[in-house]
């Protein structure tokens, strides 16, 4: 009977933790609601934008309100809120109430969490452990949240990566067509629209950026570090070389399309060269032995047979 409310109460906080990760994910498909609609007033669409409730009667907007106000009682260095939103940032949560929805869902859980524990365990618990189980079920709310953006902000940021070399390849055609970086941009974003939409929301708000009059090395700059990403660093870093020293834009795109491609197929290579270190320790657990019962599973049978034979 304990083990069953033992085994009820982590069902009941992993279920707690999924609702903050789906509250997390219906947050990020509100951000990119919030984009389309901006793409749309900028482009002059008449495609319908779907309704959205009310900030102050949904949950998430509850959870929001919270979070927003301990954010702006200073409880947290203004270092640690930059930190946090450079983190949601990277993970396709662009403005909005992502930050206050993270602040909040960590406080609410770091408290549900440890009473919904104590509630359903302490009766089957040593009365020395309790505060113990109290601490634990504390960190475990107050890191649930950190774990779900990190996982959000990792397939964010793989996607981005997968579409770089792509990416530059069609800026390297748009800067020989005659178009300018700005323009060259909005446009790469506009066809990865369809095939990846990361990199598409990456791109558009740099152009964005850039449109509205910022330094291009700033704007560049500020793609690399938000998205953490090498080949984007070195983007910004060979844009603004170029800029400094005149050369060819086009030229430098090309070089660094090729590099990109090159470093490509250095890791696949260095993928490939590994696949030997990995299979042996498959080979030695499940092939070696079906080939030794095999070739010496006749001889054994025979040795057995004469063995056992009357004499």
């Amino acid at each position: 009977m304990s083990l069953t409310y033992i085994f009820f109460a982590i069902f009941l906080m992993l279920v707690l933790v999924g609702v903050s990760g789906v509250l997390l994910f219906a947050e990020f498909g509100r951000t990119s609601r919030l984009s389309n609609r901006i793409e749309l007033v900028t482009t002059g669409g008449s495609t319908a934008i779907e309704s959205e409730p009310e900030e102050g009667v949904s949950v998430l907007g509850g959870i929001a309100k919270i979070g927003t106000l301990i954010a702006r009682t200073g409880i947290l260095s203004t270092k640690t809120l930059q930190e946090m939103t450079a983190t949601l940032e990277a993970g396709g949560f662009k403005g909005g109430r992502g930050l206050g929805l993270f602040i909040g869902a960590k406080v609410l859980l770091t408290i549900i969490v440890p009473i919904v524990l104590y509630v359903l365990i302490s009766a089957y618990v040593p009365a020395n452990l309790h505060i113990a189980l109290v601490m634990f079920g504390m960190v475990i709310g107050l890191l649930a949240p950190d774990k779900i953006v990190s996982s959000i902000r990792a397939r964010h940021i793989k996607q981005v990566a997968a579409g770089v070399p792509d990416a530059l390849d069609m800026l390297v055609i748009c800067s020989d067509a005659g178009l300018a970086l700005e323009a060259g941009l909005a446009r790469v974003a506009a066809e990865l629209a369809m095939l990846n939409k990361p990199l598409c929301q990456e791109l558009t708000q740099t152009s964005r950026e850039l449109q509205i009059g910022s330094d291009m090395r700033r704007a560049m700059e500020s793609l690399g570090q938000r998205t953490g990403l090498e080949p984007l660093k070195r983007l910004s870093t060979t844009l603004a070389q170029s800029l400094q020293y005149g050369t060819p834009m086009t030229s430098s795109l090309r070089s660094l399309s090729a590099e990109l491609r090159q470093d490509a197929l250095i890791q696949f290579e260095e993928r490939a060269g590994k696949l030997p270190t990995l299979m042996t320790v498959p080979m030695i657990f499940f092939i070696l032995p079906c080939v030794f019962l095999i070739v010496a599973g006749p001889a054994i049978i025979n040795v057995l047979a004469l063995t056992s034979a009357p004499k």
